[in-house]
């Protein structure tokens, strides 16, 4: 099968879909590789590395002229073009990107594989793990710096200093980007509340000491007391497929105090904060109610180099089996066949179809 790695265009996205070694594993499965030049440069990968695994080094119009073409975002308008009668597979989050990307997808007849539906035997996502566990380590770092007055903060800084903890972090969410951002903030010393709708089961699932960590059912009131002392607030709500609901409200926002964070990690779905809008690296934040909001659609990008390992670690054998069998790898795997979106002029998420109100579209792979 002809296979072909594209360079990402959205903006400060630095990783890549496939590694050197990645790439040296489908060339000795005899699939012929196309990486379009400088693809993983912004990950650490040299063109050289791509070659000598032997991989050919194209243009951009011949990496999307591929039987099945490996990117890490959707693509972005600049890109529909490319769009065919091939197999896309990615990270899409249709629910929550613009609906012209679903109608290019559908109008090309492509087959539109989400890393983020993908499902295991146990019925995890083990493509997005990856990323939601980098974004919820992140989330802690990047609300960490905002609080700080020079970055427009309140002068909080979270952590333990000479042995007293400093700084409230309210995380929405027990899923990997919870747990992660937990696990980091109670790293540094900062007292955790977690809101999740079964406390008992989130805390006995968690594979790390958590007694500075109150878990909390996920109520409207409940959430809103805590937010009014916290310092950092984390929305990492996940709807598979779906867009995220507004769990945080405007009004709830109002009553932060001045200075306050709000990273909202889930902002790819559309995100669980009502005054949350997608931002980029380049120009990562706003300010609403006098609370900074961080709301980067490709958090992990920030950290191409561990973000495009882990992501290949997790894909390359779905990435395998699709260059192998094509669309007969979807079929015979029922959670691979969960990651199928659009295929031939139909939606196959059901999640999606609901969202964009396309049910007229909808189709079971």
């Amino acid at each position: 099968m002809r296979v072909g790695v594209v360079r990402e265009i959205k903006d400060q996205e630095n990783r890549v879909a496939l590694t050197p070694s990645g790439a040296r594993l489908l060339v000795v499965a005899k699939h012929r590789l196309r990486v379009e030049r400088g693809a993983g440069s912004g990950s650490g990968y040299a063109d050289e590395e791509y070659r000598q695994a032997g991989a050919e080094l194209v243009s951009a119009d011949e990496a999307w002229d591929c039987d099945l073409v490996l990117k890490v975002k959707e693509p972005l308008a600049a890109e529909y073009r490319f769009l065919g009668r091939h197999i896309l597979f990615t990270y899409l989050h249709l629910a929550g990107a613009p609906r012209s990307l679903t109608e290019s997808l559908l109008a090309r007849r492509t087959t539109a594989v989400a890393y983020e539906t993908v499902e295991d035997q146990d019925g995890q996502l083990p493509l997005l793990a990856p990323m939601s566990a980098i974004a919820g380590t992140m989330a802690v770092a990047v609300g960490n710096h905002y609080l700080a007055c020079p970055a427009g903060g309140k002068g909080v800084l979270l952590g333990s200093i000479l042995g007293r903890n400093h700084g409230r972090v309210v995380i929405i969410g027990d899923g990997v980007v919870g747990e992660h951002a937990a696990r980091a903030a109670v790293g540094i010393g900062a007292e955790v509340v977690v809101f999740t709708l079964d406390p008992e089961r989130a805390g006995s699932r968690w594979s790390f000491p958590h007694n500075q960590i109150r878990f909390l059912v996920s109520d409207e009131q409940q959430i809103m007391r805590e937010m009014e002392s916290a310092d950092l607030l984390v929305g990492a709500v996940l709807a598979r497929g779906a867009r995220a609901p507004h769990v945080v409200t405007e009004s709830m926002v109002r009553r932060m105090k001045p200075g306050s964070v709000i990273v909202d990690v889930s902002i790819d779905q559309g995100g669980c904060i009502e005054t949350s809008r997608p931002t980029l690296h380049s120009d990562p934040v706003f300010v609403r109610h006098d609370v900074i909001h961080y709301a980067v659609t490709n958090m992990p990008g920030a950290y191409p180099r561990s973000s495009t390992m882990a992501l290949t670690d997790a894909t390359l054998p779905y990435v395998l089996r699709l260059a192998e069998h094509g669309v007969e790898a979807l079929r015979a795997d029922p959670g691979f066949a969960k990651g199928v979106n659009t295929f031939d002029g139909q939606v196959g998420c059901r999640p999606v179809a609901e969202a964009l109100s396309l049910m007229q579209d909808f189709r079971k792979f």
